[in-house]
Order: structure tokens, then C-alpha cells, then sequence
């Protein structure tokens, strides 16, 4: 929907959205005129509001109360009026620098610690999923034996995430009269795992070439198709779709949660229905990927879905701002930060960009 306002009616709606985000509560012109300095009288803002509550920006929650802004209100006032600041993003900045160790090699563990910084720096809850399996690709493969008949297979990516599998040896592998020879064996063909899959995505993994086996390790072929193809499998079904939660307590201080069974509405969901938050997540990042990131501008990464524009049910009370953060030039993961629709949106989307670039950064380094 196109809109055209005027300054008087953006700086009017700008106040006023201003004035809800820090109070919670229905504002009246007097109240900006007293607080703002708009150089115009109540008279004439009350005039102006009238304007903006008929293109359906703003509305009356009761008649004898004061103006609120509209998801449509909202919209605008994120697309039309939300600078940019550097100084914020530097302070942003500055406070992940301070408070975050980047020395760790488990990068989940930054994730988390991310989640947290970013919840108490917001007031709301934040989301960070897990580094995505379909583009994390291999950073190291190792055979361990465990028993006489087992081995795991322990496969760390490029994101520092480790999953292992548990496998019985093929009939036959296992000679207890030569076990220093079957650990070289094993040596040997964590060697050749490695040389063919470094650096290859997870889904490379179910495509081994049996005739690439020198004929003495012809016995185990049956077995490394089993033991990777679980492998994939189970990374698929475990790192991809995790999202880190943090930040519930900051949120639920917010009046929009003082009845309880709203609070109790959120509360099942960030628990329960993480299967219902995915797709969100995952339509961000397959879009950046579609679109290349490295050819969209970061103003454009920045994804802010507000009220009823979010296709869950369960959060159209709420407003999802996220991005994605990269492995090099591949989206892999997404930050967002859910909270009330009166969420200070200036200060949340500097949040979420300088963490999503912090992120980005933290994995660049730690290639």
C-alpha cells in the first residue's frame, strides 16, 4: 500500500510511536506537544493524528483514550522512519567485543552466549539457530575404536559442531590376533575420509565410490556407506533445526505479558513449538541463499515482520526482526530477537545486523 505523508504528519508519527514504545501507554497531543518538540499546538497534532488514525496508522484502543500505533503504523515507521545509527552499532559492538570469548573452538557455545547478550541488550527474546547441515561442510573425519567390535566415527565441521555415530564392525574386520594392525587400518581409512571429504558438504558424505577403495579395504565398504549415510541422517535431523533461546525472563517483564495466560502462550511456544519457528528461520536464509548474499546489501538482510504480517498464528501479537549470519559468502544460521510489536525497532535492528556481522566474522576467523 502505497502512503505519502507529509513532514508535520512523519514527525507526528514518529512521536508517537516514540512515546508508546517507552511507555506501553496510549498518547494524547498534549503529551507531545509537552514532550516533543514539534513546534506545533496540541490542537493542530490532535488534527494530524485524526489524519493518521483515518489512513489506518494509528487507533484508538477506547474512545476516551489516547492514539496507539497500528502494525500498519509500525510498518511504515520501520520502512520510512528508522535511522540508521553508527553510534549504536558501535556501542553494539563494543559490548559483543567485551562480553563474548571468540578463543572457544565449540561455536555453539558462542551462539549461546550470543543469545544471552543479545536478549538482555534488547528487553526481548532471542533466537539464534544452529548452523545449517545442508552448508556446513567438513572439517574433520576420525575412526576410534571403542570395543573389540565397535568403532565411532566423530565428524566436526567447519563450524566446530561435532556429531559421532556408533558402529558394529563388518563380520570379520576385527582380528583379535592383530589388533595393532586393524588400528592402522583404521588410521588409514580416516586418512582417506579425510582427503575425499574435507571441505565437502554433509550430503557428500552417502556418495563414497567403492572402487576407490584399494582392494585390502574392499571388507569395509558396506560399512562406511551404513556409517555415513547415519551420519548424515542424524546431522540432519539435529543441527539444522536447533534454535537457541534466550532471554524469556527480559521479555515477560514487558506489560504486554502481565495477563498470564498470554505469557503462558509464548512460554509453550519457545518450548514446544520449535518445529512451528523453524520455517521462519529457514525462509530467510534460503532466500539469501537464492539471492547470493554477498549481492544483497545488509540493509536488506534485515528481515522485520511485524503483528499480523508473521504467517504463525501464535506470535501475530508479536514482531520477529532476524537475519543471517555467513560462513564466507553462505548464509548458514539466522539471529532474531521476538518481542512485543511496541519493541524499540531502531535499537532491535542494530542489535540483530551487528550480530548477525559479529557471527559472520567470529566463523571467518576461526576457519
Amino acid at each position: 500500500m502505497d502512503l505519502s505523508l507529509t513532514n508535520r504528519q512523519q514527525r507526528v508519527l514518529r512521536a508517537t510511536v516514540d512515546h508508546y514504545i517507552a511507555t506501553a501507554e496510549p498518547v494524547g497531543s498534549k503529551a507531545l506537544a509537552r514532550e516533543y518538540s514539534l513546534s506545533i499546538s496540541p490542537a493542530t497534532i490532535r488534527n494530524v493524528m485524526g489524519v493518521l488514525e483515518e489512513e489506518g496508522l494509528l487507533f484508538q484502543p477506547h474512545t476516551s483514550a489516547g492514539r496507539v500505533p497500528s502494525d500498519f503504523g509500525y510498518r511504515h515507521y520501520v520502512d520510512e522512519l528508522v535511522m540508521p545509527s553508527t553510534t549504536l552499532r558501535s556501542q553494539i559492538k563494543q559490548a559483543l567485543d567485551k562480553k563474548l570469548r571468540t578463543d572457544s573452538w565449540i561455536f555453539e557455545v558462542l551462539l549461546r552466549d550470543a543469545a544471552q547478550i543479545l536478549a538482555t541488550l534488547s528487553g526481548c527474546v532471542a533466537l539464534i539457530t544452529l548452523p545449517q547441515a545442508a552448508t556446513s561442510t567438513i572439517r574433520h573425519l576420525h575412526l576410534v575404536q571403542v570395543e573389540p567390535q565397535r568403532v565411532m566415527l566423530i565428524l566436526v565441521t567447519d563450524a566446530y559442531e561435532t556429531q559421532s555415530v556408533m558402529m558394529e564392525l563388518p563380520h570379520g574386520a576385527w582380528d583379535e590376533a592383530d589388533p595393532e594392525r586393524f588400528e592402522q587400518e583404521l588410521h588409514i581409512l580416516s586418512n582417506f575420509l579425510n582427503h575425499h571429504f574435507v571441505g565437502s558438504s554433509l550430503q557428500d558424505l552417502v556418495v563414497l565410490d567403492q572402487y576407490e577403495l584399494d582392494r585390502e579395504f574392499q571388507k569395509y565398504t558396506d560399512f562406511l556407506k551404513i556409517l555415513l549415510t547415519d551420519l548424515t541422517q542424524q546431522c540432519e535431523s539435529l543441527s539444522p533445526k536447533n534454535i537457541l533461546v534466550g532471554g524469556l525472563a527480559e521479555v515477560l517483564r514487558q506489560p504486554e505479558f502481565s495477563e498470564l495466560q498470554q505469557a503462558q502462550t509464548l512460554i509453550h511456544l519457545l518450548e514446544n513449538g520449535q518445529d512451528l519457528l523453524r520455517p521462519l528461520f529457514h525462509e530467510l536464509t534460503t532466500d539469501m541463499i537464492k539471492q547470493g548474499a554477498d549481492v544483497v546489501p545488509r540493509s536488506k538482510k534485515v528481515q522485520v515482520r511485524i503483528g499480523s504480517e508473521n504467517s504463525l498464528e501464535s506470535i501475530q501479537a508479536y514482531s520477529l526482526v532476524s537475519s543471517t549470519y555467513q560462513k564466507g559468502e553462505t548464509p548458514i544460521g539466522s539471529v532474531g530477537v521476538l518481542g512485543p510489536t511496541r519493541m524499540a525497532y531502531e535499537k532491535v535492528i542494530a542489535l540483530v545486523t551487528v550480530t548477525a556481522d559479529y557471527l559472520s566474522t567470529c566463523l571467518t576467523q576461526i576457519a
